[in-house]
């Protein structure tokens, strides 16, 4: 039984017959492993260089060209701003000024016609003092006729009662006449 043990139990050792370090590190198949390390090395930059970096870069160049024609846009919608916010105060300086002349205009004609309504009527009260005068003058003329008819009357009359005789007309007229001349 002692043979079916020895069978039966576990060894660590490999039946190829390696004696014992970790393959890695075992100086005999370092060369080995160097040549598996270049291929390796070069069969990865082949697949990153041929496939990966290029679809990598295509990737970049399109975000890149994204990131430019978003810049591009921006810049022209800015641009368009621009204008538009100069072609508006243009607008708005522009409407201002029409604005202002026709606020002007309708400030000169209102004094025109405020001129022209105070000249007519400074027309009008200029012709209604005249005809005011004319008509005081025609009342006064009326009145110192009057005043002369009955200034000689009345003088007339006193002659008459302090003389007891009727006078001379023409004699009291040129009597009334001189009194008058000399108050004028």
């Amino acid at each position: 039984m002692a043979e079916k043990g020895h069978g039966t139990g576990a060894h660590t050792e490999a039946d190829g017959g390696h004696g014992g370090g970790f393959p890695p590190f075992e100086s005999s198949t370092f060369a080995s492993q160097l040549v598996s390390l270049v291929i390796a090395f070069v069969a990865l930059y082949v697949i990153v260089s041929r496939f990966a970096l290029p679809r990598v870069e295509s990737v970049i160049d399109a975000r890149q060209n994204a990131i430019e024609g978003d810049l591009a846009a921006a810049q022209k919608f800015k641009d368009d701003s621009d204008a538009a916010l100069k072609a508006y105060e243009t607008e708005l300086a522009s409407a201002r000024a029409r604005a202002q002349a026709i606020g002007n205009e309708t400030r000169e004609k209102s004094n025109a016609a405020a001129e022209a309504e105070r000249k007519t009527l400074e027309d009008q009260l200029t012709a209604k003092l005249a005809a005011a005068e004319k008509q005081i003058a025609a009342t006064r003329q009326t009145a110192m006729s009057n005043v002369r008819g009955i200034a000689a009357e009345a003088a007339g009359a006193i002659v008459q009662r302090l003389t007891g005789a009727l006078p001379d007309a023409k004699a009291v007229s040129s009597a009334v006449d001189a009194s008058l001349k000399g108050q004028a």
